[in-house]
């Protein structure tokens, strides 16, 4: 590899966090951003470097714009989803911010509602909220007026204030996860009950390939219900591994140490708001490595 070579390598890798994390929080796939950092590799290695004057800005816009048309093609494979359509959990235990300065918009729960944004709003709000570009900066990367980036991250927080509620402590959160986990293994309907709060919602992503819920579970009773239905088979042989995914608590469950699931909770005041049990096998990749 040539000098030249060598030093846009390095310059890129200083970034690879950055961009991936964009990407990620772009298109909710661990696997689609991995694509999209290559290809600004590509770019970026076929690029005049001499006359860049910025090339983390550079690398930024590149990697930006790449999602928002790969979001664009994505949203119609989603319209064909069987089922729930959950993001693809990725391990935050050593970059709990996921290459971002804050970890805002990677949490599952944010991640679905920004699927409603369009390309442009969302890429705004990720740069914006996670990331603290300058709205001067945004404008170039997304190709708008200043103002109207302004519009685009307000009019983006506006559609996430009606649907936000507000967030527990981790430290809650894995308490009501051991305790979930607990019920869910022994069927405890009771139990059960007193975790969920009472509009709670069961959301299993098999994508069709795996036996998984092709609706959401709407309410407490409901949600208890199912989770008992399936405990006496569903727990057999299986190991439990904590982990962090996406910045919150998760579990990995895993059979003859092959993850087959992540489960993790949306929490709120009044207890257990969603359960997320992530299984389809596409989606694991990223959290594959750490099965016990």
């Amino acid at each position: 590899m040539n000098t030249s070579l060598d030093d846009a390598l390095a310059v890129f890798e200083g970034v690879r966090g950055r961009l991936f994390g964009i990407a990620y929080r772009m298109l909710g796939s661990a696997s689609e951003a991995e694509d999209i950092v290559q290809d600004a590799w590509l770019r970026w290695q076929g690029t005049d470097r001499s006359v860049v004057d910025d090339p983390p800005a550079f690398l930024a816009t590149t990697t930006t714009r790449l999602a928002i048309n790969a979001l664009q093609s994505a949203r119609a494979r989603r319209e064909t989803y069987i089922g729930p359509w959950l993001p693809e959990p990725v391990d935050t235990s050593a970059d709990p911010t996921l290459g971002a300065e804050r970890a805002e918009a990677l949490g599952f729960a944010v991640l679905v509602m920004l699927e409603r944004l369009t390309p442009t709003e969302r890429a705004a709000y990720v740069l914006r909220e996670a990331f603290a570009y300058p709205y001067d900066q945004i404008c170039e990367i997304v190709q708008v007026s200043a103002a109207a980036a302004r519009q685009l991250v307000s009019r983006a927080r506006k559609h996430l204030a009606g649907e936000r509620r507000r967030t527990v402590p981790q430290s809650e959160q894995r308490r009501l996860l051991t305790a979930f986990l607990s019920a869910a293994k022994t069927g405890d309907l009771d139990e059960l009950e007193q975790l969920l709060a009472e509009d709670v919602v069961s959301y299993s992503d098999g994508g069709g390939v795996v036996r998984a819920s092709k609706f959401p579970v709407v309410g407490r009773l409901r949600v208890a219900k199912y989770v008992r239905a399936f405990h006496t088979h569903f727990w057999n042989g299986v190991d439990i591994t904590e982990a962090d995914t996406n910045g919150q608590p998760s579990v990995l469950l895993s059979k003859e140490g092959s993850i087959f699931a992540v489960v993790t909770l949306v929490v709120g005041e009044q207890g257990i708001d969603q359960v997320l049990w992530l299984m389809n096998p596409s989606k694991l990749g990223a959290v594959a490595t750490r099965a016990a």
